[in-house]
């Protein structure tokens, strides 16, 4: 089975066998709230494992041997596969193999959950260490929406609500690396006004974000979709869009990319999340729809 539809009657998604990835997210009325994958960037929701963002020199450094491994980790391209689905809910899983272990040298399980619930969506992952060893891995959510939500609705018009005031600052990304320095936040309060300047120099990262929602919206436009977005179990927030494509991804991430001037080896990277054998983790995000 490549792909599987879920539907309650006020929401339906798709899901994807390759990379479990969302794919489609409608509403009651059948409108299609996630960006369709067009040239301009030719996915929808990726998954983001075993790293976010990424590597030095697309580089793993592991017990003295290099691993080649590029942005995002593989599990986005690789396919997943079913343990369960029904109407409202379905669960995929991805093992190490042969092939992950000569990228990235350790044993995993990831199992991703959707589930339809009232006017949500709900995505939940469990990562689990089945080795000998520590995991150290990254893990975030790339969903991509509607930007403009609906047509005929100037994107400078959309805005973010965060749940808490972010008045701390941001962080920036040189070539895929994360910089050293702070930025001064440009969310006022708890209000980030909407526009591709924002994002001319690639993501927006919130590393440490007092908020565990936000909602997307387009205020004062007649009969525009408001989509809110929260999270569990991760620790940072991106926020990305790219010149010439009609879409905003909202990323809750637990990792994010290399330092500049990180050169080690990757289980003393910072901003992944270590699992001992034997050892769990869950980490979820919810989309709801109004």
């Amino acid at each position: 089975m490549d792909r599987h539809e879920l539907d309650n009657g006020r929401v339906s998604a798709v899901i994807k066998a390759d990379g479990a990835e969302l794919c489609s997210l409608r509403d009651a009325d059948g409108i299609e709230l996630l960006w369709q994958a067009g040239p301009v960037w030719p996915r929808h929701a990726p998954v983001l494992f075993p790293i976010v963002g990424r590597l030095k020199h697309d580089r793993l450094l592991h017990d003295g041997a290099g691993h080649w491994l590029t942005q995002h980790g593989f599990a986005r391209d690789r396919r997943f596969t079913w343990l369960e689905h029904s109407p409202l809910d379905c669960r995929l899983s991805l093992e190490d193999d042969p092939e992950t272990r000569a990228l990235y040298p350790f044993a995993f399980r990831l199992d991703i959950t959707y589930t339809l619930q009232s006017n949500s969506l709900v995505v939940h992952y469990l990562l689990s260490n089945p080795g000998n060893d520590e995991l150290p891995a990254a893990l975030g959510a790339h969903p991509a929406f509607r930007w403009p939500l609906a047509d005929g609705i100037p994107k400078n018009a959309h805005d973010l609500e965060f749940d808490t005031a972010e008045p701390a600052p941001v962080r920036r990304l040189a070539d895929g690396l994360l910089k050293p320095e702070n930025f001064p936040t440009p969310i006022e309060g708890r209000r980030l006004r909407l526009n591709e300047a924002l994002f001319a120099e690639d993501a927006l990262i919130l590393d440490h974000p007092a908020s565990t929602s936000v909602r997307y919206t387009a205020p004062g436009a007649p009969g525009a979709p408001a989509i809110e977005i929260s999270w569990l179990g991760f620790e940072q927030l991106g926020l990305w869009s790219k010149s010439g494509g009609d879409f905003l991804c909202i990323e809750p991430w637990y990792g994010y990319s290399s330092p500049v001037d990180f050169d080690g080896d990757f289980a003393d990277k910072p901003g992944l999340l270590r699992l001992p054998p034997g050892q769990q983790r869950e980490l979820s995000y919810r989309i709801t729809l109004s």
